[in-house]
């Protein structure tokens, strides 16, 4: 096959980033298959060219159809076809940045040496000096993370799962303990390092990036946040993906039950609480079982084990009472402080014009002593199962529903 066709398999199931792609409709035209609007670390918006290097792999990833007894066409990229055929995307003005992952064929170094040398031609030869994301593959040597992160804009590591058991029932080669989280830790302490010397651009300057597969091997919320909130506490870690768990058809795991949407969902609001919100770990609510609460967000779930707490009176409360506040997030915040200090607020429709969800915050916030609500938001309704309504569909796919994130 000639290159645009290795290309076309390599990127066709390059879906959009729920956590950090555009919600509604996008301000520009999607592009070729593969390339995908994304929010960027330092703010504003980019268009990512996804490619997998190769889909040949001797892992044995039980959700994965490019496992190594998948029946997938397997193709691959020199170093030299990936840099050409991204700079060919870039120059025709569809594509502002890269993320680079590849499948294991064979050893590891490999294989990270092929993404390593993509990149070098990208940066050297090419001079681009836009961004790039690095996939960091299971069973690399510390020096290339090292090189990784010199070359990279952001580089990543999926951990899978919170522990040793979980890793393995995924893939029996993986080791979380012994490789795949050391070296997260050590591309996270090299990008820490770099800006608190106020050299950002010298190792990762958008930090690492971990995903976690949600709901196939009966981890559970309270673990997946737990590794989570200590490794964006260290500084570790920028943020974390979970993927919900998709079955697809030819893999091992293609029996196994797919985990509700609404689990995933829950998970990436309780992580942004954790590191944008100003929560502890230990403030989240769990049910018994040790996963969040599905018929409603955990901040909600919060806000009803602490009436005393609220209504919070909007024209007084700090910008850290605001947060507690279901509905408000940190732009809406800021907003409020900065509205209320030059004009009258009066109800709902004004702090609906400043990004307030009243549906959700009305019962927990006050203006001048009046609670905006008698009743606290209703749950979501019952009449299924979350995600219980959801056909239960086997995927067919060469590339991992999870692998561009």
């Amino acid at each position: 096959m000639d290159l645009d066709e290795r290309v076309a398999i390599l990127m066709r199931d390059a879906t959009g980033d729920r956590e950090q792609g555009l919600p509604g409709k996008p301000k520009f035209q999607q592009g070729p298959v593969g390339i995908r609007p994304l929010r960027m670390p330092g703010g504003g918006v980019s268009r990512l060219m996804r490619v997998m290097q190769t889909n040949a792999c001797s892992l044995s990833c039980g959700y994965c159809p490019t496992f190594c007894g998948g029946k997938v066409k397997r193709v691959s990229l020199t170093p030299e076809e990936t840099a050409r055929a991204f700079m060919q995307a870039h120059r025709r003005g569809e594509a502002d940045g890269l993320f680079l992952t590849s499948g294991v064929p064979g050893r590891a170094e490999r294989a990270m040496d092929r993404m390593l040398a993509a990149v070098e031609v990208l940066r050297r030869r090419e001079r681009f000096e836009g961004y790039v994301h690095l996939k960091m593959l299971p069973g690399v040597e510390a020096d290339q993370v090292r090189e990784a992160v010199r070359l990279a804009s952001r580089v990543s590591i999926n951990l899978e799962g919170p522990t040793d058991a979980v890793v393995r029932r995924l893939a029996a080669e993986k080791d979380l303990t012994a490789d795949l989280l050391p070296k997260l830790e050590l591309a996270g302490r090299l990008s820490r390092e770099a800006r608190l010397e106020r050299q950002p651009q010298r190792a990762a300057p958008g930090g690492t990036t971990t995903q976690f597969v949600v709901g196939s091997q009966g981890e559970t919320d309270h673990q997946l946040l737990g590794l989570v909130s200590r490794l964006e506490g260290e500084g570790l870690l920028h943020h974390a993906h979970f993927s919900a768990f998709q079955p697809v058809a030819g893999t091992p795991m293609a029996d196994v039950p797919p985990a509700p949407a609404a689990r995933e969902q829950r998970l990436y609001q309780a992580e942004h609480l954790l590191r944008q919100y100003g929560f502890r770990f230990d403030e989240l609510v769990f049910e018994p079982g040790g996963n969040l609460p599905l018929d409603c967000d955990p901040k909600t779930a919060w806000a009803r084990c602490h009436p005393s707490r609220f209504p919070v009176e909007l024209l007084r409360a700090s910008r850290e009472d605001l947060l507690r506040v279901p509905g408000v997030g940190p732009l809406a915040a800021e907003r409020l402080l900065a509205v209320r200090r030059r004009a009258v607020l009066r109800g709902l429709e004004d702090l609906k014009r400043i990004g307030i969800d009243v549906s959700r915050a009305a019962y927990f916030i006050a203006l001048r002593g009046r609670r905006l609500a008698t009743r606290p938001p209703a749950q979501q309704l019952g009449l299924f199962p979350p995600g219980g309504h959801l056909p239960r569909v086997v995927w067919k796919t060469a590339v991992p529903p999870c692998a561009y994130r």
